[in-house]
């Protein structure tokens, strides 16, 4: 179990959505480590956007990724808590064909060993639409940490064993 360095490394064209009616690119910390912690990784930055707080909104800009074909995986950060205007989890249930339940149950179990029943507050949330994953995390630093460093950094990289997402991915737009 773990990365097979003799398997090849396939990048994979990455797309990072904030979800926030405050932040900029100059000041959204957890969209430029998601960025950093991917490129890092040798993936590839397909684009990077910010949405307000607003499911039809949210659900435009995953559409859009979605149809484009030089976007294999979005992540988004942020809107996934219990507030009025927390709806990113209801935008990607609008968009996934399939819900990757495990992806918000792990997530919470890696974030329960850091803050405690505090996370039970996280809707992260995971799909796959028209063979496009999706990934929804927390806005803070802390959760893009965990979510990156703790499940997408192996399920993202194909030399990973015994299983990934990457060899998956020719497959997601079966019938």
């Amino acid at each position: 179990m773990g990365i097979d360095q003799h398997a090849l490394f396939v990048p994979v064209r990455i797309a990072i959505l904030t979800v926030s009616d405050s932040r900029t690119i100059a000041d959204d910390r957890s969209g430029a480590l998601l960025v950093e912690r991917l490129t890092k990784a040798g993936h590839i930055l397909a684009d990077r956007a910010i949405v307000v707080d607003d499911r039809d909104a949210i659900a435009a800009r995953l559409e859009a990724w979605i149809d484009d074909p030089q976007v294999d995986c979005v992540i988004s950060t942020g809107g996934t808590g219990l507030t009025g205007r927390d709806v990113t989890p209801e935008a990607f249930a609008r968009v996934c064909e399939k819900q990757i339940e495990g992806f918000g149950e792990l997530f919470r179990w890696l974030s329960y060993a850091k803050i405690g029943t505090s996370t039970i507050q996280s809707r992260a949330t995971a799909g796959v639409a028209r063979g496009t994953y999706l990934f929804a995390l927390p806005g803070s630093t802390g959760a893009v940490q965990d979510g990156w460093d703790g499940i997408l950094a192996t399920q993202l990289d194909s030399r990973h064993r015994p299983c990934n997402f990457v060899e998956l991915m020719p497959r997601l737009r079966e019938r």
